[in-house]
């Protein structure tokens, strides 16, 4: 019905938004899908389910996580009010547990026994070998060789944890190949194992299941902007990989008189296929990973070579539901370089006392940008992650003197 809100509208029974989503599988696995969609609606839905995952993130997680005002930064900025969802007060510090805790959680209620993700900046690995391990379930996480290098912080918890991390030694080494070695491994054995995939991608039903977890988000920052000032934000905005902790903060606006803008990778600058990670800005319409959305694919229709210098945002392809919501005109498209993030990256630590993920910086650095050109405005980035696990690589790639 065109009066119910909007998240109870999208996705259609098969998984799409518009055009874009859907499940395109081998027969077994296809039927696997269709019992988890059944099982999350079901028991997804129940009270006791509810329940269970609101004492979770109330008890575990630190939930919920408080809206910042930066006034040092927008001090510096000069422009608009800035002010951040810390996402990085999270456990496992980002928005990765949000839906890993629920797609754990489901996993237990199935009876399955193994949980296996890809990770690209190992955040949700990290997460998701936190919540098996809350759990008591096998943890296998799939990790490009270039990511595993670059992010060696997070496999070290990850280890810790006592998940298994499986290198990833094909093709780029990075977050795609790290999906499809998941992705092959889960289909050995969909029975007794479930895939927890770690954005609002891949085949119905992650997507939804994975906006519904992380709209805890957004649902919380409205409230709380809304008690500290009296209204609602005029712009609200998040970076975009495969973009769930896009979609876990435009939720909570969703239906409301507010801009929101989606922040992509545009990495080197060029524009040059392989040498960004923007999907929405110069994809068109493929099929990934068993799901249509906007890809950035080669003329033979192969997923191209991409590049970001935050490990967790350097997918060629982007969730069906941002494609869709970007083709309506109801989000609005921005872009950061990679200097524009690590630049963002100090000021945010030098400024305010946090260090962010590289991740995030791309939604801080447009906030910055932004926020000279609407002074009078206010703006609620989310804060999705801290930057621990970045540290090593931009003091050894960008040192600190470098960046005054």
């Amino acid at each position: 019905m065109a009066d119910k809100p909007y998240l109870k509208r999208l996705p259609d029974p098969k998984g799409y938004y518009g055009e874009y989503g859907g499940a395109a599988l081998p027969p077994d696995l296809a039927a696997e899908m269709e019992k988890i969609d059944h099982a999350y609606r079901t028991i997804g839905n129940s009270h006791d389910f509810i329940l269970r995952l609101r004492d979770i993130r109330k008890h575990f997680q630190g939930r919920p996580t408080p809206v910042y005002y930066a006034k040092r930064l927008t001090d510096s900025v000069g422009g608009a009010r800035i002010y951040l969802k810390r996402e990085d007060l999270n456990h496992t510090g980002a928005h990765k547990l949000n839906h890993c805790m629920g797609e754990a959680l489901l996993a237990s209620y199935l009876g399955k026994r193994k949980l296996i993700a890809e990770t690209g900046a190992g955040q949700h690995g990290v997460a998701l070998a936190t919540a098996a391990a809350y759990f008591g379930l096998e943890c296998e996480i799939y990790m490009g060789e270039v990511d595993i290098a670059k992010e060696h912080p997070n496999v070290i918890r990850m280890k810790m944890l006592g998940a298994k991390v499986v290198p990833v030694g094909f093709g780029q080494r990075t977050l795609k190949e790290a999906v499809d070695a998941a992705f092959e491994a889960y289909m050995q054995d969909p029975v007794t194992s479930m895939y927890a995939i770690g954005s609002v991608v891949g085949p119905h039903p992650f997507p939804m299941m994975v906006r519904d977890f992380q709209a805890v988000v957004g649902i919380e920052a409205r409230e709380q902007f809304h008690s500290m000032t009296g209204h609602l934000p005029d712009h609200v905005m998040a970076c975009v990989g495969g973009g769930s902790n896009a979609m876990g903060m435009f939720a909570g606006f969703i239906d409301d008189p507010v801009d929101l803008w989606g922040v992509e990778p545009l990495g080197r600058g060029t524009g040059k296929l392989g040498d960004h990670a923007a999907s929405l800005r110069y994809g068109r319409p493929g099929l990934i990973h068993g799901f249509t959305t906007m890809t950035l694919a080669d003329d033979d229709g192969t997923p191209a070579a991409v590049h970001s210098v935050a490990s967790g945002l350097d997918y060629p392809g982007v969730g069906p539901e941002h494609a869709y919501l970007f083709a309506q005109g109801r989000t609005r498209l921005a872009g950061a370089t990679d200097e524009d993030a690590i630049r963002a990256f100090y000021r945010l630590s030098r400024l305010e006392g946090i260090i962010p993920a590289l991740e995030s910086a791309h939604a801080l650095a447009f906030a910055s940008q932004l926020a000279v050109e609407h002074p009078n405005d206010s703006i609620l980035v989310n804060l999705s992650g801290r930057g621990d696990k970045d540290m090593d690589y931009v003091y050894e790639n960008y040192p600190p003197e470098t960046w005054a």
